[in-house]
């Protein structure tokens, strides 16, 4: 066995290889060129060996030839594939076995080469490609783990700290029948929070019943809130029981409280305090057992301060508080997030999208979003909706997200939602990715001449394109060139 070196290559952890050849000379030269191409390389000639090493979860990929002692390469193939972490194989085959190996790429091999090797370009191009897959399978393995089963609070989606708290808080106030109050901005999921507590709550069995006070004239709110009997207004041709009542053994959510009127807020202390309900236009009362959980994204210190909201009521409601984040004050959480709306809306659409581009996911983490996570949502189903293949790119996202080349005030006016280190990290990404479009624009394409106008080797120079996805190609307007060979 040999073990070539590793590189110093600057990203990591490097993607590392594995070669499994009878051929000595091969695996040597192989094996250097790869290292100097910044992989980690290890070396076998023995297949057995090879798939001893190969158990190791960390490789990537494995070049595997076609033709071996003891074991074929079709075999290897299998066993390397059937694996609890698999990875991806490309077959080394000579002229003569291009059928071999096009039947081991129907069973599940990455790429087949043909030796001897003329050019290097094509292979280190090969196991560049197949590292991406790879990691790109296993990073959306871990997201999808994220999504369905490693949540703290299954209702939820969400890593960060911020939203750590409100999970811990939820399973605290779940057990207990007080009033709780949700605060937090539109669109960030305070209903959904309601109903986690009362799904974790001895009252799960009964019935949650919501209502938006905002969206109803105040009469009309009163009765739906109270019920009423017939004749209490024009048009109550009958009686009807309110929402409190259906709510009854079970959990009343009231939200956007803040924009409840007045006359209402005095009605709804008495259920608080009394624990019983008046229909409108009825002198009877009837005892109900409701929690009450109440959101709103209204300022309510300051809508007490202007007589529009009563202290009473306040303090009534008060009694726990969960404070829901801004999803810019958890940027983190952005692409859980976006993973999970694009497989719920790749399913509904019936479209199979494996992967959110990085260019796309730095700009939907860099975005403020006022509309939080209900605006991420529709984002995403549009991004769904238009995506052509089985990427959503940045051109798939709504106007403004494409172009982020504003003024240096604009740049920092959308980053300041970030912390420090968020924000260094999302705009020095942004400036490499910037400056290495720009030079191989002002260069022609020619990789030797920008890597000489960065004042970076050729091979150096040759990662950071691949890092970002600007490697050469004639459609995006640069020329490839080929000036390596096999003995470079």
């Amino acid at each position: 066995m040999e073990t070539t070196a590793p590189s110093n290559l600057e990203a990591a952890p490097r993607p590392r290889v594995l070669i499994i050849d009878d051929e000595e000379a091969l695996l040597r030269t192989l094996g250097g060129l790869l290292t100097r191409a910044g992989f980690e390389v290890q070396t076998f000639s023995d297949a057995l060996e090879g798939l001893t090493a190969a158990k190791e979860p960390d490789f990537d990929v494995a070049l595997v030839d076609i033709n071996l002692p003891n074991i074929s390469g079709m075999e290897l193939l299998r066993e390397l594939k059937g694996r609890k972490h698999p990875i991806e194989v490309i077959i080394i085959t000579g002229e003569g076995s291009i059928p071999t190996a096009l039947e081991a790429v129907r069973l599940g091999a990455y790429d087949y080469l043909t030796k001897p090797f003329i050019d290097i370009e094509p292979v280190i191009s090969s196991v560049r490609r197949a590292v991406d897959r790879k990691r790109l399978i296993s990073r959306n393995r871990e997201l999808e783990q994220l999504v369905k089963g490693a949540q703290p609070n299954p209702d939820f989606i969400g890593q960060s700290a911020k939203m750590r708290e409100v999970f811990s808080l939820i399973e605290q106030v779940s057990y207990s029948s007080s009033t709780v109050l949700i605060q937090g901005e539109s669109g960030t999921g305070k209903e959904l929070v309601a109903r986690s507590i009362h799904r974790r709550s001895q009252r799960a069995s009964g019935a949650f019943v919501a209502i938006n006070c905002a969206a109803m004239t105040e009469t009309l709110l009163e009765s739906e809130l109270f019920g009423h009997v017939r004749g209490a207004f024009t048009g109550a041709a009958g009686s009807k029981k309110g929402l409190i009542e259906a709510a009854n053994g079970g959990t009343l959510f009231l939200d956007e409280i803040g924009d409840m009127p007045l006359v209402t807020q005095v009605k709804l202390l008495r259920v608080l305090q009394e624990g019983e309900v008046r229909p409108v236009g009825s002198n009877d009362t009837t005892k109900v057992d409701v929690r009450v959980i109440a959101a709103t994204n209204v300022d309510i210190a300051k809508a007490m301060a202007d007589g529009k909201f009563r202290e009473d009521l306040f303090y009534r409601l008060n009694v726990i508080t969960v404070q829901l984040p801004a999803l810019r004050e958890r940027p983190t959480d952005v692409p859980l997030l976006a993973q999970h709306f694009l497989r719920h809306y790749g399913k509904r659409l019936n479209k199979v999208i494996e992967r959110i581009s990085d260019d796309a996911l730095e700009a939907l983490v860099s975005n403020s979003w006022p509309g939080n996570v209900r605006e991420l949502e529709n984002v995403i189903e549009r991004a769904t909706v238009l995506a052509r293949g089985k990427e959503i790119t940045v051109g798939d996202l709504p106007p403004g997200f494409a172009d982020r080349r504003g003024g240096a005030e604009d740049d920092l006016s959308s980053l300041l939602h970030m912390t420090y280190a968020q924000a260094k990290r999302l705009t020095l990404t942004a400036f490499d990715r910037r400056y290495l479009h720009g030079l191989m624009r002002k260069a022609s394409g020619n990789i030797t001449a920008a890597a000489n106008l960065a004042g970076l080797d050729r091979s150096n120079f040759r990662r950071l394109l691949k890092q970002y996805s600007l490697a050469p190609a004639r459609s995006n307007g640069f020329a490839e060139e080929f000036e390596e060979s096999a003995g470079a």
